[in-house]
């Protein structure tokens, strides 16, 4: 008798016979062969599914209960699936049994639904059918069981009912977004959530009245724990909450009235796009209705609207980037030819046209195609390929998850990996598999060109460079000859270059090039050769270009975008010409040039509230607990906008304050990212920390910024100098599974966010941290209780330490907190002071300065150091934060700005100083630091020689002997 896995494929066969026993150590239980079931099929589904094997291995008996409750032979319908529901749900008692008992029933529905898919018992229909339903059932379960519980605690929140406009009892209405709303769902996905209530208004029959959205954002973090924490059991669903207004952080639960508002006033073209597939899964569903009727015309438009072609066109295009940047050709859904290319298609369609033909509000992808070949929107051919190419990459994307329930749309290197999807997917080797696929994905990838096409990357005629660049560059020319060519197009260096370019032609990895990326190369180095005579200093820019050249050698992609877009190589050769720093930046990494192809966007950098929506959209594809790759992308968005901005200064479409505000701007919106990452992160593990009303902490957190963020000043390379406080009980505990100290929780808290901010990764640093301003220094916690910094601040601060305040402000976190800070920092720069005595005291620490930062003595002939030495900026603050801790008492509206243009304008105000001098103060140290940063995108550093800025230095002495000695 031959064995069950015989007819496998040879490392199929191999792998199942090695664990066999180990699977069923008593030969194969009775209970299993039902009909319809043999030993071969189980051989079949232990070699497709680590996980399947595992369960069987590890949890015989839920499998025996489940095989009893309904065989797998049978289809996973809705129906079943909320029944099954009903018989975990008996077993809870409270909240802890009914964490445990959703995993359970996700263990079990998990186990039935890769099944069935896997060993090709269920089309895809019924898979993604299934796994929605599930879905559903288990936020509709938990949210029942906690809203009951919530209400025995702290009464029913009561409103007016949105469907009958009387006063009634509300529910949570849950917005399932993504494939989740589209009942679309992955065997092994994450779910996109949106909570909302009807009304406002407060509870009632509870112990103690609280309003409804503390109510619902309460219910809504316990609704999270049910599903996403990690217990001993595992756990039920990744929730994802950033497609709410404001992302991470906006409110975790907004009343029916704010989301219409942010949607009408504030909604950006992606949100419609993620619109399309809300649905409601779980609450009230009358009322949910009655909300997406209020949202649907900020989603389908009453007239043609053409613009969502340009918006899918630029979030593909930062798709394409993140593919690009993290290796990800092989992954099914984000590469060419991928799901989501689909997806963009299909959905163009329903944001163009759904305001007109109704038919195309529908949230099913396969609904919908079949609705574009009705319209006539699409041909039957083009309707038919991309059906049959979805139905095939959802399928891939099944078998690549189902194997280890394991979200991932990567495709198997390994040989084992890849026998088992060749199988799943019914194809004889791995290599009639990769022919069929390759085939769907070059469909996928023409239709969607051809429907959302990228505009025309240059105008028609820019032509092939001189046949004169190739010789140079191929070296068909002999050294003189090149010299002579270089030197008639302008090199001012023409030797040098002939030198450089020989000595790259000679570098190892050029010499060891395939033929593709050899024949990229030498497509490549005479179109740049020839772009550089646009420049005033061609030889100088080559040297610069080349450490870009070198880099992007083994991966020439680069070149061939650089080719196909000669504004974007055009656009290179200027930046590069213009900074030394910005051509190292582009060389460390490749990725931001990228930047170059949309010059609008180069030299027009956003503002706050459009780089807060930009970090969102690029963040949300990943997971919070992925912290490394949060911490790549983070950097790669820093540099990207680094970039835009020393390019738009340089361009002089950005003065020197708005350059400053830019980058303070961009510190503060990836601080605010750094700490909801730190936060949920710790939250996974170990719960929210609890306040003395037994309310959870909605983070309570502030980072303080000092020195050039504090002030506002920061340039391109700075540092952050950071202090953390929180408003937290210390002496309270979280109320997860692992329960720690709330004190404990935001010491790691704070430890977490320096980790993120510090760590030297492939991409590098984000900031350098400093800590060392925060109480009692280096010595001292790394997280204060608010009370406890005010008590140091009052008590032991030393006077340098008040100067730093005054320069301080909340730049992250809860808004709570921070305005605590800000009524402390007030308090303490108007206490009334002795001035003699202060004055001495910031002239000696000046003097310190001086003395351990400045130009010595004996090289102030030669040099000049224009923020330490005499005469120059640290001067021009010290004098300013004296004004501020000498007069705030007097005049409190002093401490309402913490950069020093606008203090010293303030001063001016109200008479501390005469205006004459703070104008010219300001002038002088915006000339001052103007040269400092200049001097930063040129890679030199703040000395200068000593003859400079003689009138300015006079000036600022004279006033620090008028201010601070006479």
């Amino acid at each position: 008798m031959s064995e069950p896995w015989s007819s496998l494929p040879t490392p199929l066969a191999k792998d199942v016979a090695g664990c066999w026993h180990s699977v069923f150590p008593q030969g194969v239980p009775e209970w299993l062969l039902t009909e319809g079931m043999s030993e071969a099929v189980l051989a079949e589904a232990v070699a497709r599914s680590l996980f399947l094997r595992q369960t069987l291995e590890r949890q015989p008996e839920q499998v025996r209960a489940m095989v009893k409750a309904r065989p797998l032979t049978e289809p996973n319908t809705p129906e079943f699936l909320a029944e099954r529901w009903q018989d975990y749900l008996g077993d809870v008692t409270d909240e802890t049994s009914l964490h445990a008992q959703l995993r359970k029933y996700r263990r079990e529905a998990q186990f039935r639904i890769i099944w069935r898919d896997l060993l090709r018992w269920a089309d895809l229909a019924e898979t993604i059918a299934a796994t929605s339903a599930f879905a559903d059932t288990c936020i509709e379960g938990a949210l029942d069981w906690l809203y009951q519980e919530a209400c025995e605690q702290s009464g029913t929140p009561w409103g007016t009912d949105p469907a009958t406009g009387k006063e009634a009892p509300q529910k949570m209405v849950v917005l399932g977004m993504g494939k989740l709303g589209g009942r679309e769902l992955n065997v092994s996905s994450d779910i996109d959530l949106i909570f909302a209530f009807p009304d406002k208004g407060e509870t009632q029959g509870g112990r103690r009245s609280i309003d409804n959205q503390t109510f619902f954002i309460r219910l809504g973090q316990r609704l999270i724990q049910a599903l996403d924490q990690i217990t001993a059991d595992g756990f039920v669903f990744r929730v994802d909450m950033r497609l709410r207004p404001y992302g991470q952080s906006g409110a975790l639960a907004l009343s029916f009235a704010a989301l219409e508002a942010y949607y009408q006033d504030q909604g950006r073209d992606w949100e419609r796009y993620a619109m399309v597939k809300a649905r409601v899964v779980a609450g009230d569903q009358a009322a949910g209705q009655v909300l997406l009727a209020t949202l649907r015309p900020f989603v389908y438009r009453k007239y043609i609207d053409f613009s969502a072609f340009e918006s899918l066109r630029s979030m593909k295009a930062m798709i394409g980037r993140e593919v690009r940047r993290k290796g990800l050709e092989n992954n099914i859904k984000l590469g060419s030819g991928g799901i989501r290319e689909i997806e963009f298609v299909v959905q163009a369609f329903q944001l163009i046209r759904g305001g007109r033909d109704r038919e195309l509000q529908q949230r099913e992808l396969q609904v919908i195609l079949n609705e574009l070949e009705a319209l006539e929107l699409l041909p039957p051919q083009v309707v038919k390929e991309l059906r049959e190419a979805y139905v095939f990459l959802r399928n891939l994307e099944h078998a690549l998850q189902g194997m280890e329930d394991k979200q991932t749309q990567l495709l198997p290197e390994d040989e084992l990996g890849r026998a088992r999807v060749a199988r799943i997917m019914e194809f004889d080797d791995w290599q009639a598999f990769d022919a069929s696929l390759s085939q769907h994905r070059q469909r996928v990838a023409k239709h969607f060109a051809n429907i959302i096409a990228t505009e025309d990357k240059e105008q028609d005629g820019a032509g092939e460079p001189e046949e004169g660049w190739q010789e140079v560059w191929l070296a068909e020319l002999d050294a003189e000859a090149s010299v002579a060519w270089l030197a008639k197009h302008g090199y001012e260096d023409a030797e040098a270059s002939v030198t450089m370019l020989r000595e790259l032609r000679e570098n190892r990895t050029v010499q060891t090039l395939q033929t593709q990326g050899r024949r990229r190369l030498n497509q490549f180095m005479p179109m740049l050769l020839e772009a550089l005579t646009q420049v005033d200093n061609p030889s100088e820019t080559l040297a610069r270009v080349l450490q870009l050249v070198e880099a992007i050698l083994r991966r020439t992609a680069y070149m061939v975008l650089l080719l196909e877009n000669p504004g974007a190589c055009a656009q290179l050769v200027a930046l590069c010409s213009d900074s030394p720093w910005i051509a190292s930046q582009l060389a460390e990494t490749p990725l931001l040039l990228d930047e170059l192809l949309n010059a609008e966007s180069l030299y027009h950098p956003p503002a706050k509230a459009e780089l807060q929506d930009d970090l969102r959209q690029q963040m949300l594809r990943i997971p919070y607990e992925d912290l490394e790759e949060q911490m790549e992308s983070l950097r790669h968005f820093k540099k990207a906008h680094l970039l835009r901005l020393a390019a738009s200064e340089l361009k002089g479409t950005l003065p020197l304050m708005k350059v400053s505000d830019y980058l303070t701007w961009l510190a503060e919106v990836l601080l605010d990212h750094v700490v909801d990452v730190a936060f949920a992160n710790l939250v996974s593990r170990h719960g929210y920390p609890k306040r003395a009303d037994d309310s959870v902490c909605d983070s309570d957190f502030a980072v303080i910024g000092y020195g050039k963020l504090g002030g506002i000043e920061l340039g391109y390379t700075s540092d952050l100098d950071l202090v953390f406080v929180h408003k937290a009980d210390p002496e309270l505990a979280t109320d997860g599974e692992k329960p720690i100290d709330n004190a404990v929780f935001y010491t790691r808290l704070g430890q977490r966010i320096v980790h993120i901010l510090n760590t030297q990764t492939p991409a590098g640093l984000l900031y350098e941290v400093d800590m060392r301003l925060r109480p009692s220094g280096n010595s001292g916690l790394l997280v204060s209780t608010v009370q406890a910094f005010e008590k140091y601040q009052r008590n032991d601060a030393w006077t340098w330490e008040h100067q730093a305040l005054a320069r301080a402000r909340g730049v992250a976190g809860c808004p709570d907190t921070l305005a605590a800070f800000e009524t402390i920092r007030h308090d303490i720069l108007c206490q009334s002071r002795d001035l003699d005595k202060l004055r001495q005291e910031v002239v000696d620490m000046r003097e310190k300065m001086r003395v351990s930062l400045g130009t010595p003595e004996n090289r102030q002939s030669e040099t000049f150091h224009i923020k330490h030495d005499t005469g120059g900026i640290v001067d021009v603050e010290f004098m300013v934060q004296y004004l501020m801790l000498a007069h705030s008492a007097d005049h409190p509206e002093l401490t309402q700005w913490s950069d020093n243009i606008r203090q010293l304008e303030e001063l001016g105000r109200v008479g501390v100083l005469p205006v004459e001098d703070t104008e010219k103060l300001r002038e002088v140290f915006i000339t001052l630091r103007s040269t400092i940063h200049r001097r930063a995108l040129q890679n030199l550093n703040s000395q200068v020689e000593a003859g400079n800025f003689m009138d300015e230095r006079n000036y600022i002495r004279a006033l620090w002997q008028r201010v601070m000695l006479d």
